[in-house]
């Protein structure tokens, strides 16, 4: 496989895999190769890097004047020991974990390294639950379930409604800046002792509890995955052995995904910190008027891994098409382009790989996987240069890959050492999220990409849960087709949700993309129903063809669970939110809003 510069087929791992096929359809997929070792507390790895390069950059975040704020492994370490001792002396603890509400910042990175240096479990919270929400249900939901012995919010003031309303859990507050009455200011932290520190430390294990990453909680209240230091030491061990360059060249990352999220909070930074690499705090954001401030970062670092979310990739390859210098800088070190969290549309795919290749003269690996918060998150990933995007790719080394037949598809069930023991406080949910065999339960259904050779690897195939019938009862992929549908209307929506359970045709509520409400109505109306019409020409069949669809002119809800805080949408929540409409959109004769193919 020719990549970029410096990089070649040796540093991607190339596994050789063992099956297993049971009478009922079932197939067991593993690695023949053992994971290999690794140490069993992510402070050992913290401590190997403070004390073998400790003048190397650990996470750095551009100040107000634009100069970059850089801490050093060395210095991280000293502060970071301090911060655990004053942790402790607070009474924090494994039944009194901190409570981090603030959003990715230099401080937020040291709070959750003292913790996880001491055995103080500590949960990173959407902010979107302290800024967006207006009745604060999920945080409230969170406090109660954790009973946090402190909480950390960087702006008093900000986040004074917040505080507020979860005053009653969490008693003491640490803040950075607009200190509330009693509260415990961040630079007082810097004056615990870190003996007190070092010796808490040396009880850990690899059961030692790190953290809880909370789910969506779109289908109910959030539930506490836990997350032991073991969990986090063997998925990056898995992630070693798949990206073998990072042993070799230590990852530098510009990234702005929240820490609350695993991907993020788990996958990348703890990818860079257990191999002694360089975190750049991104505070662009894929969004109009942001996205400016990922592009300025970017013509300062250049990454050895990139990582972002669809959307963001749209914005990103038009910039480096027209912006050279900015591609020479983005694809100088770079080992690899990740993305997650949704689809990746084909037009994007192909123009990222295009541009690529322009600036380097090779092919740079342009990838996804499949993950999840209660697998760490790493568990299946591609490294083959791939014609068409969604290839997730095959199980990591030490995991095996279980598919049950389920409606016609193949069911996804994980087990292995990264494997959540469960969810805090939650035994129900615990049982319910494994099987008989102890394999945890994806939910996501997998299409191999070659039937007869597994180690093609899989597309995505849909979550189960959000599939359904039509009244003829054939199943329907949601995920598949409405990729296919944002896909086919080329950049005039930016989501849609897939309707048509219980009824003879599907149909779509369309979510507008920017360039299509800077059209006139009656062009919008043709351009919608011209490129619906063609997809629907080109489908396989009733379970793939959308015949109606409407504009919706009401954006989803945060506090409905209608849409999570990095915009994917809850298919089931958004059907359920909005039945009228779906309802006038399916009758014989729908109302002239409705387009009809």
């Amino acid at each position: 496989m020719a990549a970029a510069p410096g990089i070649s087929r040796s540093d991607f791992w190339q596994p050789a895999f063992a099956y297993e096929t049971r009478p009922d359809g079932t197939v067991l997929m593993r690695q023949r190769a053992p994971l290999g070792d690794f140490h069993p507390r992510l402070a050992d790895y913290f401590d190997h890097w403070a004390d073998t390069t400790p003048d190397q950059s650990w996470i750095a975040r551009r100040e107000a004047g634009g100069a970059w704020r850089r801490i050093t492994y060395g210095a991280a370490r000293a502060q970071v020991q301090a911060i655990a001792a004053s942790l402790l002396t607070m009474g924090l603890g494994p039944d009194r974990p901190l409570l981090i509400l603030s959003e990715n910042s230099l401080e937020h990175a040291l709070l959750g390294m003292a913790c996880a240096y001491v055995g103080v479990p500590f949960a990173p919270v959407s902010p979107a639950y302290s800024l967006v929400s207006q009745d604060h249900a999920k945080l409230r939901d969170i406090a109660a379930t954790l009973a946090p012995g402190a909480l950390f919010a960087d702006d008093g003031a900000a986040f004074a409604p917040a505080l507020t309303a979860i005053a009653r859990e969490a008693r003491q507050v640490i803040t950075l800046r607009n200190d509330p009455p009693g509260a415990v200011t961040f630079d007082s932290l810097l004056a615990g002792d870190p003996a007190a520190a070092r010796a808490a430390r040396a009880a850990l294990n690899a059961d030692t509890v790190l953290k809880y990453l909370f789910t969506s909680g779109s289908t109910g209240s959030p539930k506490a995955v836990i997350n032991t230091n073991g969990m986090i030491c063997a998925s990056q061990a898995m992630i070693r052995d798949c990206y073998r360059f990072l042993v070799r060249r230590p990852p530098v990352v510009l990234d702005w995904a929240p820490w609350n999220h695993t991907a993020a909070g788990n996958k990348v930074f703890y990818m860079v910190t257990t191999n002694g690499g360089t975190y750049y705090i991104d505070d662009g954001r894929p969004v109009a008027g942001r996205f400016d401030e990922t592009l300025r970062n970017l013509r300062d670092v250049s990454c050895t891994w990139y990582f972002n979310v669809p959307v963001g990739y749209d914005m990103l390859v038009t910039a480096l098409e027209n912006d050279p210098t900015l591609a020479e800088t983005f694809f100088r070190d770079l080992g690899m382009m990740f993305y997650a969290g949704a689809g990746m549309a084909q037009r994007t795919w192909d123009r990222l790989r295009a541009v690529g290749r322009a600036a380097t003269g090779r092919e740079v690996l342009l990838a996804t996987g499949l993950g999840a918060t209660e697998t760490a998150p790493f568990a299946l990933a591609c490294t083959e240069i791939q014609e068409r995007s969604g290839n997730v790719g095959v199980p990591a080394p030490g995991l095996t890959l279980k598919l049950v037949p389920n409606g016609g598809k193949l069911e996804a069930r994980l087990k292995g050492p990264t494997i959540t023991p469960g969810y805090y406080a939650d035994p129900r949910k615990t049982a319910e999220a494994f099987d008989d065999e102890g394999f945890y339960r994806f939910g996501d259904a997998l299409r191999p990409a070659d039937p007869e050779d597994f180690s093609k690897g899989f597309f995505f195939d849909g979550r189960i849960a959000e599939n359904f019938k039509l009244a003829t009862g054939t199943w329907v992929a949601v995920g598949a087709v409405r990729a296919a549908v944002v896909d086919a209307l080329d950049g005039l929506v930016r989501d849609a949700v897939i309707t048509g359970e219980d009824r003879h045709e599907l149909g779509a509520l369309l979510l507008l993309s920017d360039k299509a409400q800077k059209l006139e109505p009656a062009a919008l109306r043709q351009a919608l129903t011209e490129r619906l019409a063609a997809a629907a020409g080109a489908a396989t069949g009733s379970a793939a063809r959308v015949r109606r669809a409407v504009v919706l002119s009401r954006e989803p809800s945060f506090d409905r669970g209608e849409v999570t805080e990095k915009g994917s949408l809850n298919q089931r929540a958004m059907r359920d939110g909005n039945a009228d409409l779906i309802a006038r959109m399916h009758v014989p004769d729908p109302d002239a809003d409705v387009i009809a193919v």
